[in-house]
């Protein structure tokens, strides 16, 4: 878990976890605090985050900070920031975690439906790591920027007869994901950062977390995943 050796030196390190609400955002946010790390939680919705506060042991609740935040909204994402960089200083660990599933099929849904998703997946992704690298950056930290993928960003299931494609944007949001760890690892390498972007692939991960989602006709609940979650990332950092 992310309670073994190599977690110590993140200890009293400030980590911001978006789409900390429930599911493996959630289970993320638990074990970093468990291994002393501070973390900001974010989310849309505060009944979840407050009820993720009233969860923990009460001798750790003081290593939680929670605040609102709409990943898809730059506005949103950089006042968290902004408030985060003024309540507790610079961002050691980010954990891009936040992400967004509908229903549906890609050639007749809502457009608004679709541009949301990318806005929540994938811009999301692009505006949290854009200013926790500034934050790191700015100091030369050895900060750390974990992108939470998923199975379908490097395969697309073919549905089994009888059943339809229902993934529509998803797995393009998630292929993009793909794409953006290997180019923010250039990124960094380039700018010689001591900043680590690593990709933790799940087959499930950060949807809306609150509900199951069903693929290849199997169910799976992020907490089957977590095992697999806890060891690539503890690789890692």
């Amino acid at each position: 878990g992310l309670t073994v050796a190599g977690m110590e030196r993140w200890h009293n390190c400030v980590a911001v976890v978006t789409g900390a609400s429930s599911g493996i955002g959630a289970a993320i946010t638990r074990k970093l605090i468990s291994a002393g790390v501070m973390v900001v939680a974010l989310a849309r919705r505060m009944d979840r985050l407050e009820q993720l506060r009233e969860e923990l042991p009460q001798d750790r609740r003081s290593r939680l900070r929670i605040m609102q935040c709409d990943v898809s909204d730059v506005s949103s994402v950089n006042a968290v920031f902004d408030a985060v960089q003024g309540d507790l200083g610079n961002v050691d660990i980010l954990i891009n975690n936040a992400g967004k599933l509908s229903g549906g099929q890609l050639l007749t849904m809502s457009v608004d439906t679709v541009q949301q998703m990318l806005q929540t997946n994938v811009m999301g992704v692009v505006y949290c790591t854009q200013r926790a690298f500034e934050s790191m950056r700015q100091r030369q930290s050895k900060g750390h920027v974990v992108l939470i993928n998923s199975i379908v960003g490097h395969y697309i299931f073919n549905p089994l007869p009888g059943s339809q494609q229902e993934l529509n944007m998803y797995p393009a949001t998630k292929h993009a994901i793909t794409a953006l760890t290997e180019l923010f690892r250039q990124e960094m390498r380039d700018f010689k950062t001591k900043v680590k972007v690593t990709v933790s692939t799940c087959l499930m991960n950060a949807l809306q977390t609150d509900q199951e989602i069903i693929i290849h006709n199997r169910s799976f609940k992020a907490s089957q995943n977590l095992v697999l979650l806890n060891r690539n990332i503890s690789t890692y950092m």
